[in-house]
């Protein structure tokens, strides 16, 4: 080693000295995504599955705050590909966000694509999964995103971390299910079992030995990172005899508080930290999940079970050691939902500072929930209600795809025939949302989306309707995070719910529950120029149409504007 190399390394060793908290600049990180088929047996069904290497749930991406991802994927199968990077900002680079037919069209078979992007002011827990059709069933993982080196938690750094996935398992294929369901009108088959880690657990037939166990030490607190990649569920989720306390959302730090039980909602992440008991407890603990159902329609009404174990010297026998079981709400448990929700808040200290816009240019009130549409069937009655199929709309339209990508479409300045830049503020035709619904339940089809200027403030309502029964509807946006500044029951009052608006600490997301016969207010900045997508993460309401998409002009500054499209850029 030269007399250089060694001054280099002295002066470095020096410099972290003098400056512990040098905050470096972010790295770039390769991954590869083979997009392949394997068989995996669960419930003593084994089936044929995409997957990405293989594995399912797919690998994890692991990287820092301020870190450029490169991930190349390459599709080996049969089925159109796209994968959404879920909840990352994707400023400026809205070519990487995946949705198919939004900003790209999806990889064909033996094609491939790089996403290209910077993970730009987020640290925390998100989640890659499919977006196109259901694959995401299958196709998912998470995203850990660290702090930047030398910038801590803003709470006391946990012994171990450790990923929980909630997924859903079908004994068939899921191109299948919506398949049938979207041919015949009626309602998909649902879930045979929920899962986490890909594990249904013990309380399912044939499923003891796949289990997941978290193995634990005494006195230790452990960070657990819970993501919801079930296709259309929303969960609740306990550990028996363990508080969980809650410090993170959609990867933003929230203010801190403890709970027996959470909810996670589809396209939802939450940290929270568990605390183990100060000695060795001569018991084992049930993790359990299980949904939280508003609708009227069929569900999977099953539990996940995973094991919390404590570590023990080899002299003590595990096996004889009774299992205890939390106490999870009732299904249908709203006012737990609501009040679980009241307590989230954003952190809004100096270094993680909430800046609600508090100035509104536009404001918007989307009504959103089920419909229906004519039989398309010749000759027979389809399976949705009346005879009619189900559908699914936002303001009465049920957005249709269409067969080229919008954010292609907007960029090269061919969007004539593509899509239409006028969806509606508001419903056409007001009616008492929450109230007895109107005989008339069909819903208007098109591609609409709504325009905004650069860095445009937004405030949005979002309002559930009772039409074929009042629902919780997680919503997700794409390309930005939203405070979630009110919510209620009933239908928004523009004069009396305003004033009690929290434009203080609350909470930022990316998806948020709109309550089941109430309503959501958000509000965000759009300075991230694109087309975004916004539907709702049940997976079954957005094959029906419940989804628009936002399109963000660019501002007047160079770094204001979209980027061009990279060269590999899928072809539809």
């Amino acid at each position: 080693m030269g007399v250089f190399t060694h001054k280099f390394l002295f002066f470095c060793f020096v410099l972290s000295c003098l400056i512990p908290n040098l905050v470096f600049a972010g790295i770039t990180r390769h991954y590869k995504f083979e997009i392949k088929l394997q068989n995996v047996t669960r419930l003593c069904h084994t089936k044929s599955m995409v997957t990405v290497n293989g594995k399912f749930p797919g690998p994890r991406i692991v990287a820092r705050e301020g870190d450029r991802l490169l991930i190349e994927v390459v599709n080996h199968v049969s089925n159109n590909i796209s994968i959404h990077w879920h909840g990352i900002r994707q400023l400026r680079s809205g070519w990487a966000d995946g949705p198919a037919y939004i900003t790209q069209c999806p990889i064909q078979t033996g094609q491939s694509y790089v996403y290209n992007y910077t993970i730009i002011g987020q640290r925390g827990t998100l989640f890659w999964h499919a977006h196109i059709s259901w694959l995401r069933s299958t196709l998912y993982g998470p995203i850990i995103i660290l702090p930047k080196h030398g910038v801590p938690y803003p709470f006391a750094k946990p012994y171990k971390e450790f990923p929980i996935l909630f997924g859903e398992w079908w004994n068939s294929d899921t191109e299948a299910v919506i398949a049938q369901a979207l041919q015949t009108g009626g309602g998909p088959n649902v879930s045979d079992a929920y899962t986490m880690n890909g594990l249904p657990g013990p309380l399912y037939n044939c499923s003891t030995k796949d289990t997941l166990k978290l193995k634990v030490k005494p006195g230790r607190t452990y960070l657990l990172r819970l993501v919801n990649a079930a296709l259309n569920d929303e969960l609740f989720f306990s550990i028996a005899n363990h508080t969980l306390k809650i410090v993170d959302v959609d990867a933003i730090y929230v203010k801190p508080f403890e709970t027996n039980t959470l909810l996670i909602a589809p396209g939802q992440t939450t940290n929270v930290l568990l605390q183990t008991k100060p000695h060795y407890p001569n018991a084992t603990f049930f993790m359990l999940a299980r949904p939280y159902v508003t609708g009227q329609g069929t569900f999977d009404n099953s539990t996940v079970a995973g094991i919390l174990e404590y570590e023990t010297s080899s002299l003590i026998s595990t096996k004889n050691l009774p299992i205890y079981k939390p106490n999870l709400p009732p299904l249908n448990d709203t006012s737990f939902a609501t009040n679980f929700t009241n307590k989230l808040r954003s952190l809004a200290n100096s270094q993680f500072p909430a800046n609600v816009p508090q100035n509104i240019d536009k404001k918007f009130l989307f009504t959103v929930g089920l419909g229906t549409n004519p039989c398309n069937q010749k000759n027979q009655t389809c399976q949705g209600p009346n005879g009619t199929m189900f559908a699914a709309s936002i303001n009465n339209i049920s957005f249709v795809m269409p067969n080229t990508a919008l954010l292609q479409a907007h960029y090269s300045g061919q969007s004539k025939g593509v899509y239409s830049p006028f969806f509606p503020n508001q419903p056409l035709i007001p009616f008492n949302y929450t109230g007895n619904p109107p005989n008339n339940t069909m819903v208007g089809n098109g591609t609409k989306l709504e325009v905004l200027p650069f860095n445009t403030t937004v405030e949005l309502i979002l309002q559930d309707t009772s039409i074929l029964g009042a629902e919780s509807h997680p919503l997700h946006l794409h390309g930005f995070n939203f405070f979630v500044v009110g919510q209620g029951f009933g239908n928004f009052d523009p004069n009396k719910d305003p004033p009690s608006f929290n434009l203080v600490d609350p909470v930022e997301r990316n998806t948020v529950g709109v309550p089941a016969g109430g309503w959501v207010a958000i509000r965000f900045r759009a300075d991230n120029p694109g087309v975004w997508f916004m539907h709702c993460h049940l997976e079954v309401h957005t094959s029906w149409g419940l989804k628009m998409a936002w399109l963000v002009l660019d501002g007047k500054l160079p770094n204001q504007k979209l980027l061009p499209p990279p060269a590999d850029l899928p072809k539809c």
